[in-house]
């Protein structure tokens, strides 16, 4: 084959697998759309002309938020507060404690260190349906069922994607920089927190994202561990969204969807460079 048809057939190639993934980007974008459109229009066009833009008489404008944050027996912003507090919450013990624990087994390397790094691992492939019956059950005994005690259960589930994470970029640190603290008189806990923590900040930032998102958009762990009567979180109260005799004003539960997603979404976009960063410098050692 010349070299103009290799060229050629290169190019054909990356059109090929452009045009591909532009299909892929457009079905995935397109529920997120939907959801846009219908919540600014009138419920009673959410079913009829769903993809429609909202013009004309379909147009509602905010009324549909302002009814999604005042319909229902359940405070918006009660739910807006429990969520932000669960996901903060979880988000730093998960990084705190996953740290810890991943720079303890790279450093320490022992048969119960590697015992306990292949249990996180495989953790990671477990199904939540295996264990979530027992949880709610552990949960009602241990008082773990508020939304104060929760970000514990969320701990141990996000441990096993966090230490994988932190593992791999603690072996990627040369070791002669820990054994130089140690020399200027730091002890575990210092070089920890001086020395280790710094370095970490790819990782952390990384795992803070990807933690962030799942603990934020989260429902069947709340939904199964908390007394829904009190507590509410945000997926929580969209799914019991009810207006008069039991209806559903599918106006408002788009719009507070937009509402709940729009932080994830802006969050994301401004941190999506350092997960790249971060699950890269993780992988550097296994």
């Amino acid at each position: 084959m010349s070299k103009a048809g290799s060229i050629s057939a290169e190019k054909r190639k990356k059109v090929t697998l452009s045009v591909i993934l532009t299909v892929v980007c457009i079905i995935w974008v397109l529920p997120v759309l939907a959801v846009v459109i219908n919540s600014f229009k009138v419920n009673t066009f959410v079913k009829t002309a769903t993809f429609a833009l909202p013009l004309g008489e379909m147009w509602a404008g905010f009324k549909n938020f302002i009814t999604g944050i005042t319909l229902g027996n359940y405070n918006f912003w009660q739910a807006a507060f429990l969520s932000l507090f669960i996901t903060v919450v979880s988000t730093a013990l998960i990084l705190l404690f996953c740290s810890m624990a991943a720079w303890y087994i790279a450093r320490v390397n022992s048969t119960f260190c590697r015992i306990i790094y292949f249990l996180c691992v495989f953790s990671m492939v477990v199904p939540f349906q295996m264990v979530m019956f027992t949880l709610s059950k552990t949960a009602d005994t241990l008082k773990l069922n508020t939304p104060w005690t929760i970000p514990i259960i969320y701990l141990g589930f996000g441990a096993g994607l966090a230490v994988f994470m932190f593992t791999g970029f603690v072996k990627s640190i040369p070791l002669e920089i820990e054994e130089a603290a140690v020399i200027d008189g730091c002890n575990p806990v210092k070089t920890y927190f001086t020395v280790v923590l710094p370095m970490l900040k790819p990782t952390l930032i990384s795992v803070g994202v990807l933690e962030i998102m799942w603990v934020w958009n989260d429902y069947l762990l709340p939904y199964l561990v908390l007394d829904r009567t009190r507590y509410m979180t945000i997926p929580i109260l969209i799914q019991f969204l009810k207006g008069s005799y039991g209806t559903v004003d599918l106006g408002a539960t788009m719009a507070l969807i937009l509402l709940s997603i729009i932080p994830v979404i802006i969050f994301y976009l401004v941190c999506q460079k350092h997960i790249i960063k971060g699950v890269a410098a993780g992988a550097v050692k296994g």
